[in-house]
């Protein structure tokens, strides 16, 4: 007997083949027959007129923490996702050194400075009983409603061999070894790889260059080769030049970490902008010159435009415009009375605009903000305007017009930048760009910056947006890009396609309806603390391993996820 039947669905299967209509059957957590079923059922719902896909899979996620008090990753489990990636950037909470319990608070500040996670949250809202990275995994088993792999982070590694010497130290040939160690025990364990990063934009929490900032190509290199010595394992790497355009050295660095494993790297995110048409060549050459190296550099892009969440009163994407983080941190008194400096502005425009900014000169055009939430009486009226239009009333500069709103706020005032790259151009670029073999969906950052942006929902947003907006790609495509194509890149066993046999990782929705809803601001984090959340529209119900965890976006309480293991869980993905 089936544990449940959904009968008549218009099958799309991962694999880019047509769609078709059958029913399909679950058993044991897999997928028991696919076709005319006569087979009796548990359970069994009317699925015509209804698409029944692959969950999706999420390659770029930082839910290690989120998982304890929230063990449904919401909100990507309510958008069809069924699987996620963490321990990405090289930040993971694990492991420990157990002879020095001050390494916790220090990571829990580090997470809530580089990647926007609540501090009270992180307190309060995970046990922190473990050591070793695999006592953190086994921490999670039994009790997350998603399946869930992790990378493990190169600052961690760092931070348990060297204590504070790992940020601006060098490890001896002793420390080296006792890492390399540490990673070999984190992969027996299951961990999918080693992550990384080397970008200008990560600070710790005391606003220094995080540990593994500091690390040289041949420390970078000697975890590289560990990697490959594990079966199913993988590589994610962030450097500078991800947020515009590569250096030769980090290219050159890409590849060779690549190459040293024999395994597939992956960063993010490409930003494809058809105002900087050089940007996606010199990112893609890195692709091209690792496969002529014996390795394999993935590029993550996101097929929407993530609406961000902006303020001058706290720590947000403004903050990491070259010369800006200096002002920005200043008491509110102190940086009114500098922002109202016409020099000062002059200069801080002046540094937006510059190619250092790389691809954050694209929030310095401040006449296309849009005001959010205002907290004054003087700002009475101004939710939902655009910043030109009131800068053109009061005879001002957008952005001194937009420091007069902010500063009435203290600093409070909500800001929304409209996107630059929403043109017709843009999204050809877009679409010519997800052609290439070394390109793939992705960069959500989901579990990160809770409340500043909302990537998570790009799922269900890119599917209605080929079903009944821009159509750059038919539903089949849509959905291998979403499931088939990222299990295949983690080597995933059994997962990312509808096959008789495999895992029964289902996302049931109406094509007419699917989509994703506007980010509200939420405060159910530990602690009350707030991020943005996003409805989902048009998903009928979600289910992993077979068990329903979603229906009708309400989560059922189920927790049928599974940490997913290097080797047990995955297989090597050759970069041949």
């Amino acid at each position: 007997m089936l544990d449940h039947l959904i009968k008549g669905a218009t099958v799309v299967d991962g694999t880019g083949a047509p769609s078709y209509t059958a029913d399909v059957g679950i058993r044991d957590g897999r997928i028991a027959v696919i076709g005319e079923v006569t087979e009796d059922a548990r359970t069994s719902e009317d699925a015509h007129g209804l698409v029944l896909a692959p969950g999706f899979v999420d390659p770029h996620t930082h839910y290690d923490a989120q998982l304890f008090w929230d063990p449904y990753a919401t909100p990507s489990l309510n958008h069809g996702v069924t699987t996620v990636a963490g321990g990405n950037c090289g930040f993971t909470l694990a492991p420990l050194n157990p002879d020095r319990p001050e390494d916790a608070d220090y990571t829990r500040r580090m997470m809530s400075k580089v990647e926007g996670m609540s501090l009270v949250a992180l307190e309060e809202g995970a046990p922190w009983s473990w050591h070793s990275f695999g006592e953190y995994l086994d921490a999670l088993e039994g009790r997350i409603a998603v399946n869930a792999g992790f990378m493990v982070g190169h600052c961690a590694l760092r931070r348990y061999v060297m204590g504070a010497e790992a940020v601006g130290g060098q490890p001896t040939e002793a420390q080296l070894q006792e890492m390399l160690r540490l990673f070999h025990d984190a992969m027996a364990a299951g961990a999918w790889g080693l992550s990384t990063t080397q970008s200008s934009t990560h600070s710790d929490g005391d606003g220094k260059p995080v540990a593994s900032r500091h690390a040289k190509p041949a420390e970078l290199l000697a975890l590289s080769s560990a990697v490959g010595e594990h079966e199913g394992t993988q590589i994610e790497a962030i450097v500078a030049g991800c947020l515009d355009q590569f250096s030769d050295d980090e290219i050159d660095l890409f590849v060779e970490m690549s190459a040293a494993a024999g395994r597939p790297l992956n960063w993010n995110v490409l930003t494809i902008d058809a105002a900087v048409p050089e940007r996606v060549p010199r990112q893609l050459e890195a692709s091209d010159r690792a496969r002529k190296s014996g390795g394999r550099i993935v590029a993550l892009t996101m097929p929407i435009l993530t609406p961000m969440n902006m303020s001058l009163g706290t720590f947000c994407a403004l903050n990491l415009i070259p010369g800006w983080g200096e002002v920005l941190a200043l008491p509110v008194p102190e940086r009114i009375a500098r922002l109202r400096d016409p020099d000062v502005r002059a200069e801080m425009l002046r540094r937006a605009a510059s190619k250092e900014a790389g691809v954050f000169r694209r929030l310095a055009n401040f006449g296309r903000y849009v005001i959010g939430d205002t907290y004054s009486a003087a700002n009475e009226g101004l939710t939902g305007r655009v910043v030109k239009d009131i800068a053109a009333e009061r005879g001002q500069e957008p952005f001194e017009c937009l420091v007069e709103i902010c500063a009435a706020d203290d600093m409070r005032t909500v800001l929304w930048p409209m996107p630059t790259d929403n043109d017709p151009d843009s999204w050809s670029l877009r679409q010519e760009t997800w052609r290439h073999e070394d390109v793939m969906l992705g960069g959500s950052d989901a579990g990160a910056h809770l409340d500043r942006m909302c990537g998570a929902p790009y799922t269900t947003r890119f599917i209605g947006d080929c079903l009944r907006g821009r159509k750059l790609v038919t539903l089949e495509q849509a959905v291998k890009m979403l499931t088939d194509d990222p299990a295949r890149l983690f080597g995933l066993r059994e997962r990312g396609r509808l096959e008789v046999g495999w895992h029964a990782d289902l996302v049931l929705f109406d094509p007419e309806r699917i989509d994703a809803g506007k980010a509200t601001l939420v405060h159910d984090l530990p602690g009350d603390s707030p991020r943005l959340d996003s409805k989902a529209i048009g998903i009928t119900a979600v289910w992993v391993n077979g068990v329903e965890a979603i229906r009708s976006d309400v989560v059922t309480g189920a927790v049928p996820g599974k940490v997913l293991r290097s080797g047990r869980d995955t297989r090597t993905v050759s970069t041949k």
